[in-house]
């Protein structure tokens, strides 16, 4: 009797397992859908109306979006995401929100890619990315899952156009401890903790 509870219990607990991630997945597949339809809003060609309670993200739906962060970055929310994990892991709510400002003021600007991933991910085949995190050989998975949420948390709230840009428009940033050729090119905006954002003089891209 005691084995065919114990057979009993272990289905049913089975069923709960397969029922959660089903959810998860569904949920991640929202997610995906919607940031699709926002990412293209935020574009400067975009529609200017703030998306409507059903059409932005939820906190939930992000958080099960590339849930282990080691899935391929090829959606919105984990372009987004891992980019400012990998750029600013470590630094605090107002230089993590500045980071993703910069990636969402690229979107469709002139000389840039037209999705956060192209963005993401320009100048790879150049082999001179314009985020060094994607081509510096490394693993890039998200491995501290508490600073993973917070990152999808801001890249959430920023295809929802719930963030406020703190960088006045930047499209550049270096850090501190670096003071890079190009810097003298553009216009420097705002210092937001240890980095140094810019945008270019006369509104065009180098």
């Amino acid at each position: 009797m005691n084995l065919i509870w114990a057979a009993v219990w272990v289905s049913a607990f089975l069923l709960v397992c397969q029922s959660s991630a089903s959810e998860q997945a569904r949920k991640a597949e929202t997610a995906k859908n919607k940031a699709e339809v926002l990412e293209e809003k935020a574009a400067p060609g975009g529609n200017k109306e703030l998306p409507t309670p059903a059409q932005n993200i939820t906190r939930g739906q992000a958080q099960a979006v590339d849930s282990a962060g080691d899935e391929p970055i090829d959606d919105a929310i984990t372009c987004l995401a891992r980019s400012v994990y990998w750029e600013a892991r470590g630094t605090d709510a107002a230089s993590l929100e500045a980071i993703t400002s910069v990636v969402m003021n690229r979107v469709g600007h002139t000389g840039f890619p037209n999705t956060i991933c192209g963005v993401v991910k320009q100048g790879q085949e150049e082999g001179a990315c314009q985020f060094s995190w994607w081509c510096d050989g490394r693993l890039d998975d998200a491995k501290d899952d508490e600073a993973y949420a917070r990152a999808k948390e801001i890249a959430r709230k920023a295809l929802n156009r719930q963030l406020k840009d703190r960088t006045g428009g930047a499209m550049y940033f270096h850090n501190r401890k670096t003071v890079p050729a190009w810097s003298k090119e553009y216009i420097k905006t705002v210092e937001v903790g240890e980095h140094v954002f810019y945008k270019p003089a006369g509104g065009e891209a180098k």
